[in-house]
C-alpha cells in the first residue's frame, strides 16, 4: 500500500506542477476570497472606533522587555507589539471620554520567561490584578462598567487561565476580574473554561522580518508531500506520554515515521521555512494547547495546513476561510492520515493553493512592523469594531458585580 501511495504521490506532483505552470502563465494563480470572509478581511477599522491606552508604570510592560529581549521574538509577543501599534495608531484617543475601548498594557507573558524561553505564567494573575487595581483607583472608567468596555491581550497557552498545563488551567479558571472584559487571545477551543464568550482569537506571533528573509521563488516545485518538524512526545512535562497533544503527535510518529510520503522529524533544520514552501501539506497538530505557530507559517508559505485539533477555534475565523484553505482531521483519525491526504483530488489541492496565494490572507496572519492595512493588528481592531455599540448591560454593569477577592489564595498576594 505504501509503495502505491508513493507512486500516486509522484503522479500527483507531476499533475500539480503542470497545472501550477498553467495558472502562473495565465496570471490566475491568486484567487480572491469570496463572500463575507473576503469583505471582513479587507475591511478598514480606522474611523470606526477610538481606543484609550492607559499609561501604566513601566514595570508592567517596558521594563520586562528591557530585562529580557527574548520577549520580542517568541510566539506570545503580540502583547508587546499591540501596545506599540496602538500608541501610534490613528484609532488612539487621548480623551478617555470619547473612547469606545480602554486598553491596559500588561506584559504578563514576558514577565515570567524561563531560562529556556518558555513562559510560566503562574504568577501572572497577581500582576494583572495589580494593574487593574491601579486602573480602577486612578481612572473612573473601569468602575462604571466593571471592565465591560476594556480589552486585554492574554496570549498564553490557555489565555487568562494563566497556566501552560490544561488540567491546572481548568482548575484555576479565567481570572475573575477579567470576566466582563474582552480577551484577545491565541487560545481557542469550543466549550472550554479558558475561552471566554466574545473573545477575539488571534494568531501567535511569528517574526515577519524573519519570515520575509526566507521566502523562495513561488515557482519552486512542491516536492514534499507531508511536512512536520516538532515534538512528538514532551518527555520533560509528560514523561508517560499520551497526555501531551492528547496523543495525536505520538500517533503521527508511531504510524508514519517510516512512511516515504511523510517528511517528519524532531529536528529543526536551518531550511525549515524553505522546506515548508516545498511541501504540499503541513501538519498542524495540537500541542499543550490546540493552536500552533505552524498555522501562521503554513498560511504564509502557501502550504495547506492539516489541522489536527478537535473543537479548535481558529484565529480571525470570520475573515480567514479556514475550511477552504485547510484540511481538518479528527484526532482519532490520525492513523489514517496517509489515506486521507492521498485521497484529496488534485483540483481541490490547486484550489486551496490559489486561495493561500492571496496576499491579503497572508498579511492578516502577521503582526507587521511597520503596521499595514489588513494585517493582524487591523484584524484585531476589526474584531473590536464589530462588538460596537456596547450592550447597555455592559455599559451600566447590570447586576454582575465582580468579586475582587475571588480566586486562589496565591493569586491574591500583592505583586
Amino acid at each position: 500500500m505504501r509503495n502505491w501511495n508513493f507512486l500516486g504521490f509522484l503522479c500527483l506532483a507531476f499533475v500539480l506542477r503542470v497545472e501550477s505552470l498553467k495558472f502562473h502563465r495565465s496570471d490566475q494563480h491568486v484567487e480572491r476570497i469570496s463572500g463575507s470572509a473576503g469583505d471582513v478581511l479587507e475591511d478598514d477599522p480606522t474611523g470606526r472606533l477610538k481606543v484609550f491606552v492607559y499609561e501604566l508604570p513601566s514595570k508592567y510592560n517596558k521594563k520586562t522587555v528591557q530585562r529580557d529581549s527574548r520577549c520580542l521574538s517568541h510566539m506570545f509577543a503580540a502583547e508587546i507589539y499591540m501596545h506599540q501599534f496602538l500608541l501610534s495608531s490613528p484609532v488612539r484617543t487621548l480623551d478617555p471620554e470619547e473612547a469606545d475601548w480602554f486598553y491596559t498594557p500588561v506584559y504578563t507573558t514576558c514577565e515570567y520567561l524561563t531560562p529556556h524561553g518558555h513562559p510560566l505564567p503562574f504568577n501572572s494573575p497577581r500582576m494583572m490584578r495589580s494593574a487593574i487595581q491601579l486602573v480602577a483607583s486612578s481612572w473612573p472608567y473601569w468602575n462604571r462598567t466593571q471592565g465591560g468596555d476594556h480589552f486585554f491581550i492574554v496570549p498564553h497557552d490557555f489565555g487568562a487561565c494563566f497556566h501552560f498545563q490544561e488540567e491546572k488551567a481548568i482548575g484555576r479558571g479565567i481570572l475573575p476580574l477579567l470576566q466582563r472584559a474582552t480577551l484577545v487571545q491565541t487560545f481557542g477551543q469550543r466549550n472550554h473554561v479558558c475561552l471566554k464568550e466574545g473573545s477575539i482569537t488571534i494568531p501567535p506571533y511569528a517574526p515577519p522580518q524573519k519570515i520575509q528573509s526566507h521566502l523562495i521563488s513561488p515557482d519552486t516545485p512542491r516536492s514534499i508531500f507531508v511536512y512536520f518538524r516538532g515534538l512528538f512526545y514532551d518527555k520533560r512535562n509528560d514523561p508517560k506520554g499520551g497526555y501531551y497533544a492528547r496523543g495525536a503527535r505520538a500517533a503521527v510518529w508511531e504510524n508514519f515515521k517510516d512512511n516515504p510520503l511523510f517528511d517528519i522529524s524532531t529536528d529543526h533544520p536551518t531550511t525549515y521555512y524553505e522546506d515548508m514552501q516545498r511541501a504540499i501539506f503541513c501538519l498542524c497538530p495540537l500541542g499543550w494547547a490546540p493552536w500552533s505557530p505552524r498555522l501562521v507559517e503554513a498560511v504564509v508559505f502557501g502550504c495547506i495546513p492539516v489541522i489536527i485539533a478537535d473543537d479548535i477555534v481558529l484565529p480571525f475565523a470570520d475573515a480567514i476561510p479556514w475550511e477552504d484553505i485547510g484540511l481538518f482531521v479528527a484526532e482519532k483519525d490520525v492513523p489514517y492520515l496517509d489515506n486521507i491526504l492521498t485521497s484529496v483530488p488534485p483540483q481541490e489541492i490547486l484550489r486551496k493553493q490559489r486561495l493561500l496565494a492571496n496576499p491579503s490572507m497572508k498579511q492578516a496572519m502577521l503582526f507587521l512592523q511597520p503596521a499595514q492595512p489588513g494585517d493582524a493588528f487591523h484584524q484585531i481592531l476589526n474584531g473590536l469594531a464589530r462588538k460596537l455599540p456596547h450592550h447597555h448591560k455592559t455599559i451600566y454593569g447590570g447586576n454582575n458585580v465582580l468579586n475582587w477577592t475571588a480566586g486562589p489564595v496565591g493569586d491574591l498576594k500583592p505583586w
